[in-house]
């Protein structure tokens, strides 16, 4: 097979060795107000943010406090609306006090590649918007980011991200870090519309997303099922915790895995996954990439093990379809192993990523095992996040940007 001559390429010949940098880092910053911001009038859309649909949709979610017409304008030039579609509207109560604004979902399509498309919601004139969608071919560019809360590190991420150019970004879960407290949601999705509703946002979840409370409110991800709706449907799958969805016309298979959701054989999104994997055709689809949120390979102190049981299931199954790449969160801090297969080293295996690093409340995880794992070939306790290019069928650039100086501390190439 194709994948069986792969192999990794550090583009630094001193990357070999491995690594865990000493490093003096800056104070925490401060939790930002759960205002951020609410300037808008109730029938004004708020909180837009956009996801792939099929090969040429997008999805489009926004929110506003009355009700207002589920509709999009969109044509490709500004303030000319060639089309019109028409969605859904819905809402969700929670623990008894509080009620969501009036979150509208519209897919719309089909859509041409590589085209900037301008639209307004709800036939309201006070905001235009635009986005690009992805290429048809290769090269593409992947943003990837994990557990990225609301502080002024998640400010300084965003805005690193915000200055690059990219077509598609990627979050292996934990988003708002509500905990519960529902008025988070709101202001996070008012924190990242900027990005959120001008390139696709792909999303897994993660633990601060189940929110679940034994007889108050037993339904777990109620808010994230409510409001991050992603096309889970279209891969075949029955729940909107895992899902797939390709890119650049087949050439990169993305998994979104479910973390907190059954995974073991005989579950649902394990059938899913060896339905979904038996699927691919690795003639024509170059590139799978995996996320999840618990890291199934962790050599630093927080969260030991928590990914295990997930690994011991579904490893396997991403080994004999050659998965390129697992890209993990909930560790706050950045690691890079090698390639990797039931614990040890493997030409075959993919290479795995924890990138739990985009801001979050709760700080840094800055302990680690001592001496590293032989695997383990880089890690920082340092807020940031990452750039995946793939640039053709055999190869791919990964950079990690620590936000500090946005330097491309770490670079690879998967070849």
């Amino acid at each position: 097979m194709i994948m069986d001559r792969r192999f990794l390429i550090l583009a630094w010949t001193f990357c070999a060795v491995r690594w865990t940098l000493a490093y003096n880092r800056p104070m925490p910053r401060e939790t930002l107000s759960v205002t951020v911001p609410n300037d808008f009038d109730s029938l004004t859309p708020q909180q837009v943010h956009i996801s792939l649909v099929g090969d040429n949709k997008m999805r489009i979610s926004w929110i506003t406090e009355d009700d207002s017409q589920p509709t999009v304008e969109y044509g490709t030039s500004s303030g000319v609306y060639e089309s019109t579609t028409t969605g859904s509207t819905s809402s969700y109560k929670y623990s008894m006090v509080y009620k969501s604004g009036n979150i509208h979902d519209v897919v719309i399509g089909p859509l041409k590649p590589s085209t900037v498309y301008y639209y307004r919601l709800g036939h309201n004139p006070a905001r235009q918007f635009n986005f690009t969608t992805p290429p048809a071919h290769l090269p593409i560019k992947f943003v990837v980011i994990g557990d990225l809360g609301q502080t002024g590190w998640t400010n300084s991420t965003l805005d690193h991200i915000g200055g690059s150019e990219y077509d598609i970004l990627l979050l292996p879960g934990d988003l708002s870090y509500a905990d519960f407290y529902q008025p988070l949601w709101d202001s996070f999705a008012r924190l990242v519309e900027p990005l959120a509703s001008r390139r696709p946002w792909m999303v897994t979840q993660g633990n601060h997303e189940i929110e679940k409370i034994p007889v108050i409110e037993p339904r777990s991800f109620k808010a994230y099922n409510a409001r991050w709706r992603m096309p889970y449907e279209a891969s075949g799958s029955a729940s909107n915790l895992y899902y797939s969805f390709d890119a650049v016309g087949g050439a990169v298979h993305v998994l979104m895995l479910g973390s907190y959701t059954d995974f073991d054989p005989g579950s649902d999104q394990f059938k899913w996954l060896e339905s979904d994997l038996g699927r691919v055709d690795r003639a024509r689809t170059q590139w799978v990439i995996a996320l999840v949120h618990a890291p199934w390979y962790n050599s630093n102190k927080a969260h030991q093990g928590e990914g295990e049981g997930m690994r011991k299931a579904m490893e396997r199954l991403l080994y004999d379809a050659r998965v390129d790449v697992v890209f993990a969160g909930h560790v706050h801090a950045y690691e890079r192993f090698t390639r990797v297969y039931n614990g040890s080293s493997d030409a075959c295996g993919p290479v795995h990523i924890t990138i739990g690093d985009g801001g979050n409340k709760e700080g840094l995880a800055s302990k680690y095992l001592d001496p590293p794992p032989k695997i383990s070939l880089f890690r920082e306790a340092s807020f940031g996040h990452g750039r995946l290019e793939v640039v053709n069928g055999t190869h791919a650039l990964w950079r990690w940007h620590r936000n500090d100086d946005d330097e491309a501390w770490r670079r690879i190439r998967f070849g």
